[in-house]
């Protein structure tokens, strides 16, 4: 008997087949388990090799091609990270490269290393290791994030110079949609289609008590402290999660200000210099005409953070077990706070993309400013904080409170 422990309130429940298109839920949170696709390992080998391909589009051809005075620059996404890189904003061109390039082509790079894996029937010794890392990086992969950015980025500039849209452009615009069904391939599915091969153990081989927070492996306490199956370290639950957690939202809080109120990019022209906040840049685009994308840049910039620090201090604050119901509630809550993280990323990538775009020497130029370093602060800090954060806690308050 395969055993699936939920991920949100730690109930077992037994594996079973599912038809096309449909998904498992929690029969005590309503959290989803696992779901069943169109695609079997072939059609993974196929979307994989396609997404790694669009990838190599999207990221090696030129996204725009900007005009001003007779002067063109044409930029894709390496030169603008390079760009950024030699204006002496290393921590910035760091972060972005590993969000906007690297994590993705990893995780590409990982899923089609896995699928092949299993198609072939032989795994490798290095597996659980690719696992591990595919699990970890999974979270931090923003390649839908950078197309929204570069929507931004356009509609900004349309106002300033002439701009035409390069193949690299297009490129990402697919990627974001492959990644996006890829995505649904995660760590846990794939260690779930070795088991379903009959190429690595079984969760519940082991007996029960502890879930794998990497693999999601269904054991009994090991000796060693590590999972049988990927040797990943097992807790039953995260340790230290009130402080840590309340010490990331405090820190987050804190950066959130100077985020704000410094400029996240200036503008050098011939008319002079001028400093742009976030809330500036939200004005500037709604004055342009551009109201759609100044409320999206609005929510993604200043709702969003200020929404997962209020979200994560109630959850912290108010952990007293008051019914199943409530839990239920502050677990879609907690599962919101970790859907919508990523994207308050925003405004970072639009900094270095019109960075990079608007390198017109004499005429414009455009430098990242000490907030958009900031922002991207603290995204990484709540981020951070969510991961720290155990919803199976409340539920063991729950239960505890009903014996």
């Amino acid at each position: 008997m395969r055993l699936v422990a939920c991920p949100q309130c730690d109930t077992l429940h037994e594996r079973v087949e599912l038809t096309a298109r449909a998904r498992a839920s929690c029969v005590c949170c309503g959290a989803i388990l696992y779901r069943r696709g169109v695609l079997d390992l072939n059609g993974w080998t196929a979307m994989s090799l396609a997404t790694l391909a669009v990838f190599v589009i999207a990221q090696g051809f030129p996204i725009a091609s900007l005009s001003l005075q007779g002067r063109e620059v044409s930029v894709a996404y390496w030169q603008a990270l390079l760009y950024i890189w030699d204006q002496g904003d290393w921590l910035l061109s760091i972060m972005t490269g590993l969000f906007g390039f690297w994590f993705p082509l990893f995780k590409i790079i990982l899923t089609l290393w896995a699928v092949r894996c299993i198609s072939t029937g032989r795994i490798p010794g290095d597996f659980t290791i690719g696992m591990r890392l595919l699990h970890a990086i999974t979270p931090w992969s923003m390649a839908p994030v950078l197309v929204l950015a570069i929507f931004v980025a356009v509609v900004k500039f349309a106002g300033m110079a002439s701009l035409t849209v390069e193949p690299g452009m297009v490129g990402l615009v697919a990627l974001s949609f492959f990644l996006t069904g890829l995505g649904r391939l995660d760590a846990h599915e794939l260690w779930s289609l070795a088991e379903r091969a009959g190429l690595v153990e079984a969760s519940g081989a082991h007996g029960h008590g502890l879930a794998c927070h990497s693999c999601g492996c269904v054991q009994g306490a090991p000796v060693d402290g590590h999972c049988h199956r990927c040797g990943a370290r097992l807790h039953r639950r995260r340790v230290n999660v009130s402080a840590r957690v309340w010490a990331l939202v405090i820190a987050a809080s804190v950066v959130y200000i100077p985020a704000n109120v410094l400029p996240v990019m200036r503008i050098q022209s011939v008319l002079g210099t001028s400093d742009h906040t976030i809330l500036g840049g939200v004005i500037e685009l709604w004055r342009l005409g551009s109201w759609d994308l100044a409320v999206i840049v609005f929510v993604a910039s200043v709702v969003v953070p200020i929404t997962k620090l209020l979200a994560l201090a109630v959850l912290m604050l108010f952990r007293r077990p008051r019914g199943a119901r409530l839990q239920r509630q502050r677990t879609r809550m907690y599962e919101l706070v970790e859907f919508i993280g990523q994207w308050s990323m925003l405004d970072v990538f639009v900094v270095i993309l019109m960075g990079a775009m608007a390198n017109f020497p004499g005429l414009m130029r455009i430098l990242p400013g000490l907030g958009a370093l900031s922002f991207g602060a603290v995204v990484v800090l709540t981020m951070w904080a969510a991961m720290s954060y155990d919803p199976r806690l409340g539920w063991d308050r729950l239960r505890g409170s009903e014996r």
